[in-house]
């Protein structure tokens, strides 16, 4: 079955939406904390349940589910399929509330572990005893978000498997307006001077926001024709299979928010204001993972599952051959942009109220070296559930392993040893998604066969070709229009960048359509037919 491109499409403009509303957060933020130690530790307190999110949520168990669920949906009917929804839901609502209350109890022993590498007395990083207790309290408030994302992933993997896909890529809008419109209300209300104790109160806002991304999906699970309700029966052939092929997928859905995770450790003893400048490059890097990466992945992996289940079939390669490259299409300007504009993009749009001209230049600096490896974080978004589909779930397991152990010693040589920046731990993400990757799509070759790699790296040229086209103009570009920053308004900064980065689009674009690449033909018509 081929990708849906029109299913693909509604979820890119959903999860744009999102992260949009994310970047208008991350904007406040910015805004009224700066590259602060401050920022620092709320964007500390925010890993943990973060990490877990991803581990539980929209990792291992969101994929697990979604790939045993649609079997389900196929095999046995909806009637089957429900009563597996029914029990996983009550499963995963005892367990995670189980950890929220182990965590939050546990909050002092994970915030010193975190902030451990900031005491040693070779990184410049001080350490009080103040910031300890107010990261302390973020990390108890916002510990519950896990339970909240982790029940909103299941009924997300429900709903895209009965082919319902806008309404759950829009819930995190919800998240964000959550955050936003609550944190912002609680920060003010906790401390109108914006203090450090305003952070708790976007804390609260975290958790606002996971209630309503949960909430909001309610009455499109309604019109499927799902009832929930409490199902303790949890001895069932479907719900050993979704914890069985969570375990691997545990380690392996989630290497790069460990990594993320292992960064800021390192990050936060480097010095003030690191964690945040790698946190707001890393929120322009998920703009178009999140977008395309993730749009692509979401509305492959049920095609992806129903394509395998009688083995690997030519209707499997064929459907991953098309969202590899369909990925590989879209966020390749994307990532060319970002990496040959970082400083204006980021000026465009944090560099008001505290964010200085300094915060501009260390957070590109971290967009770049996360941008060398944003393609292939993207692609692995899309090559990653396929092997959870063909039942080889610890290949990516071991991939992730491996990966994990050369961000750390990347991570230890690049501090300890030659006393780089923040800009290393970035780099080291980069370095890590580019191996897996690598190490997936070989894996995937030697299992499945030929899957269309000619086809794919004949794709791959003609896309180099635009890039090339697309980066010369941005260059040029950005040279004449941007050669000092601090000298614009924000209106002349965001109408320049504006300026370039659509030269640079159309020079993409162009050259594909001349090149003959299907993806931009595919595009163009699909524009057409509903403009029509």
């Amino acid at each position: 079955m081929p990708i849906s491109r029109i299913a693909t499409w509604k979820v890119s403009f959903a999860v744009m939406a999102s992260r949009i509303l994310g970047l208008i957060r991350e904007m406040i933020f910015a805004g009224l904390f700066g590259g602060s130690h401050w920022m620092d530790c709320f964007y500390l307190a925010f890993k943990v349940p973060n990490l877990l999110r991803d581990l539980f949520a929209e990792g291992a168990l969101s994929q697990a589910f979604v790939t045993t669920f649609t079997k389900r949906l196929k095999n046995d009917g909806d009637n089957s399929a429900w009563k597996l929804a029914s029990k996983m839901l009550t499963l995963t609502a005892v367990l995670m509330s189980l950890i929220c209350v182990v965590g939050m109890v546990a909050a002092p022993w994970i915030v010193e572990g975190l902030t451990f590498l900031a005491r040693n007395p070779n990184l410049p990083r001080t350490y009080s005893e103040e910031e300890f207790a107010i990261t302390t309290t973020m990390v108890r408030i916002m510990f519950p978000f896990i339970a909240l994302v982790s029940l909103s992933a299941l009924v997300m993997g429900i709903l895209n498997a009965k082919n319902v896909f806008g309404i759950p890529a829009l819930s995190s809008c919800f998240f964000n307006l959550g955050c936003i419109i609550g944190g912002t209300s609680l920060g003010w209300l906790l401390d109108p001077e914006w203090g450090s104790g305003s952070l708790t109160g976007f804390a609260g806002g975290v958790l606002l926001g996971g209630l309503a991304q949960l909430s909001c999906q309610f009455p499109a699970l309604k019109g499927v024709g799902y009832r929930w309700y409490a199902d303790f029966q949890w001895r069932d052939s479907g719900v050993r299979k979704i914890l069985k092929l969570m375990l691997p997928a545990v380690i392996a859905a989630s290497v790069v928010q460990v990594n993320v995770v292992v960064n800021t450790i390192f990050a936060y003893g480097v010095g003030e204001g690191a964690v945040s400048w790698l946190a707001w490059a890393f929120r322009l890097m998920q703009l178009p993972i999140g977008v395309f990466g993730v749009a692509v992945a979401t509305v492959t992996l049920p095609a992806l599952s129903r394509a395998a289940t009688t083995g690997i079939t030519d209707e499997f390669k064929r459907t991953l051959n098309n969202g590899l490259g369909l990925v590989t299409f879209l966020v390749l300007p994307s990532t060319l942009v970002l990496v040959m504009l970082a400083e204006p993009v980021v000026s465009v749009i944090y560099e008001r109220g505290n964010f200085s001209a300094h915060d501009r230049m260390q957070t590109a600096i971290a967009l770049r070296a996360y941008g060398y490896g944003l393609l292939c974080y993207a692609a692995i978004k899309v090559i990653q559930p396929s092997f959870y589909a063909i039942d080889r779930r610890w290949v990516p397991m071991i991939v992730s392993i491996i990966g994990i152990g050369i961000n750390m010693t990347l991570n230890w040589y690049f501090v300890f040893r030659l006393g780089w920046g923040h800009e290393a731990l970035a780099l080291t993400t980069s370095v890590v998604a580019i191996c897996n990757f690598l190490a997936l799509f070989i894996a995937m070759r030697l299992i499945a066969g030929d899957f269309g790699m000619s086809q794919l790296l004949f794709l791959l040229i003609k896309l180099l070709l635009a890039g090339a086209a697309l980066a010369t103009a941005c260059h040029y570009g950005n040279q004449w229009l941007t050669p000092n920053l601090s000298s614009l308004s924000l209106l002349q900064r965001l109408g320049n960048l504006a300026l370039v980065s659509s030269a640079g689009g159309v020079a993409y674009f162009l050259v594909c359509y001349l090149l003959r690449v299907n993806e931009i033909r595919n595009a163009i018509s699909m524009v057409r037919k509903r403009l029509k």
